[in-house]
């Protein structure tokens, strides 16, 4: 299985616009991405998906893409609300896929 490591520097995150800004610009976003975490669901679901353009970020049918999250602690800290959505919605994300028989693509690793 290929899986792809990215790095989040979670001491970037202050709050939930930060935390698009932040994920939109290391996972290439498109140009409408709207900010929100529906949006956010439905470009990381799209990981796999070279063809469907919502990141520029991808790995093959079947991969991982681990989110190495580097100070994850302040972004809990300071902002609990992006801190539980990504956990939640990282979860969504899977399930969602799961439920139309492919196989999860997120991992997160705390650091």
């Amino acid at each position: 299985m290929q899986y792809e490591t990215i790095r989040i520097d979670c001491s970037n995150i202050f709050d939930e616009d930060s935390f698009h800004r932040v994920f939109a610009a290391m996972f290439g976003f498109p140009p409408f991405y709207g900010a929100n975490m529906d949006a956010w669901i439905d470009c990381m679901t799209s990981l796999d998906e070279l063809d469907h353009g919502m990141t520029t970020i991808n790995v093959e049918k079947g991969g991982m893409v681990v989110l190495q999250l580097d100070a994850v602690e302040q972004m809990r800290d300071r902002c609990r609300r992006a801190y539980e959505d990504l956990l939640e919605c990282s979860a969504f994300v899977n399930w969602r896929r799961m439920e139309t028989g492919r196989q999860p693509i997120l991992c997160l690793s705390f650091a």
